[in-house]
This record gives structure tokens, C-alpha cells and sequence, in this order.
């Protein structure tokens, strides 16, 4: 069965969502549309009651839905239920919110989007750059968020390639490229900008970005190249790859005389230029 993993936004939330080409559906987090629909602070176990009371109504709709791994907010692969968009119809009149309807009318514009994306996918990039413009990013950011999304990809196939387990194997690599070029794992990085539950892509600068790109590319490249056969070799790789562009940010930084890596996330970024382009007056 062939996945695409992405994110969609209702009304600025985020929902975890997987198509399948080979049924030409998506696979909606059922735990993110209830957490959206109910603003419970525990949409699991909201999830969790709630499939009680179907199975004693005698419905089926919690026996035909299914598991997918999705990416948590720790950036692991867990199994996830997740329902189709007929499904997730039925699943809202079980639960009372005044977001239903539009909610309703979001399911259709994602099923909709999809077959356009299919047909032209510039479309997929100019609906990312619409949300990121919207979020308060430059233009010239998000080119080059943009273009990092292209590059990761090219990277996962390659690991894929090589037999490489998503998930946890991703992750590990991930921390071995990111270990070598910037001196931080992820949560480490994480902790150096002060973000959660955060994308830290989204909350690099564009020189940050450039490097963690060329790490990346680097590490593709080298893979293609050694044609690694075990994970051990594909975790080498991974270090080899990070170091070249380790050695491209201590070179830089010595020229420069301070650090590239900027403990600010996105938001305070924001608030830092603006205070920059207007200073408060005297």
C-alpha cells in the first residue's frame, strides 16, 4: 500500500492525514478531529468513552476502522486509528460541536484539493507557501523551507531504498545527521529554541535551513554512492553526511566570529525584527 504522510490545517489546527493511492482516499487521526470538534484536553480518552458507547449501540463504525502509523509530536511513528472521510461523516453526528458543519465542508474542500494536487502538484507548493505567508514568514524563508521539504524527501527514499525502517530508524539517523552538522540532537535543538511539540524546520533560519540542506543532500549523495547494507553503515553515512556541512558552519562561524545557530524560534524571530524595523520612540 502506498502512503503519503501530510498535514492538514481546519481553522489553523493541525490534522494528521495519509493518502492511499491505492484505494484514492485519505486516512484522517480520528484523535485530532475529536481533539478539534470537542476542544477536549483528552481527546484519547474522549476517543477512547466514546468507542465504548458505539460497540454497546452496536455500531460498526469502530470495527471498520483502521490503524495507521502516524508521526507523534515526539516524532515517533505510533499507531494511530484512523477513519476514511464516510467514516469520519458518520463518526461527527456521535458528537455534539457547533465546528460539525464546517467541519464537514473542510472534509469536502481536502478531498477536493487532493485531485488537483494530483493533476498539477504546483498546486500542493502554492497552498504551502498560502499557509506559511499566512503564519508571518517571508517569502524567501519559505522558498528555502520549501525547497528543504524536497530535499528531506529525496533523502527518506534513498534510506528507504536501503531498507530502512521508518519511524524510530528515521529518527536515529535524523539525530546522527543533525549531531554532526549542528552539535545538538533534536530534542537537544529543540531545547536550544525553546520549542514543544514545534516542526524545528519551521522554526530554523534560512541559514539554518541551508545547512541542515546540504547535511541532508550531503548524506543522500553519500548513500547513493556507498550503497549501505546495514544500518550501522546507513548510521556512518548519516555522520559522514552531517560533518560536511559541520565542517561548512565552524568554517563560516570562524569567519564571522559568532555562531549561526540562533536560539531563536520563529515567533521570537518575528517580534525581534519588528523591533528592529520599528524601534519604540524616545
Amino acid at each position: 500500500m502506498t502512503k503519503e504522510n501530510a498535514i492538514r490545517l481546519f481553522q489553523d489546527q493541525k490534522v494528521r492525514v495519509q493518502w492511499d493511492e491505492e484505494q484514492e482516499k485519505w486516512f484522517f487521526s480520528i484523535v485530532d478531529i475529536i481533539g478539534i470538534l470537542t476542544d477536549s484536553p483528552n481527546p484519547r480518552k474522549y476517543w477512547s468513552v466514546l468507542k465504548s458507547r458505539l460497540k454497546q449501540e452496536g455500531s460498526q463504525l469502530t470495527t471498520n476502522c483502521s490503524q495507521l502509523k502516524m508521526q507523534s509530536a515526539d516524532g515517533k511513528f505510533y499507531k494511530t486509528d484512523v477513519a476514511d472521510t464516510e467514516q469520519l461523516l458518520r463518526l461527527i453526528q456521535s458528537i455534539p460541536s457547533p465546528k460539525a458543519e464546517p467541519f464537514k465542508v473542510w472534509l469536502a474542500k481536502v478531498g477536493y484539493e487532493r485531485i488537483e494536487e494530483t493533476e498539477d502538484p504546483e498546486i500542493a507548493f502554492d497552498r504551502a507557501m498560502e499557509t506559511y505567508l499566512k503564519k508571518g514568514y517571508s517569502k524567501n524563508w519559505i522558498n528555502q523551507r520549501l525547497k528543504s521539504i524536497e530535499v528531506r524527501k529525496e533523502l527518506t527514499d534513498e534510506w528507504e531504498n536501503r531498507g530502512v525502517k521508518k519511524g524510530l530508524d528515521y529518527a536515529i539517523l535524523t539525530d546522527e545527521i543533525t549531531k554532526a552538522w549542528a552539535g545538538f540532537t533534536t530534542k537537544e535543538y529543540k531545547n536550544f529554541k525553546e520549542l514543544k511539540k514545534e516542526n524545528l524546520r519551521d522554526h530554523m533560519t534560512n541559514l539554518e535551513l541551508v545547512l541542515n540542506m546540504l547535511a541532508e543532500t550531503s548524506t543522500t549523495e553519500l548513500s547513493k554512492k556507498h550503497k549501505p547494507k546495514t544500518f550501522s553503515e546507513n548510521k556512518v553515512i548519516a555522520r559522514k553526511g552531517g560533518t560536511v556541512a559541520g565542517n561548512a558552519r565552524k568554517e563560516l562561524e570562524e569567519k564571522l566570529g559568532n555562531s549561526v545557530l540562533s536560539p531563536f524560534n520563529a515567533k521570537k524571530l518575528g517580534q525581534r525584527e519588528d523591533k528592529e524595523l520599528n524601534p519604540p520612540e524616545e
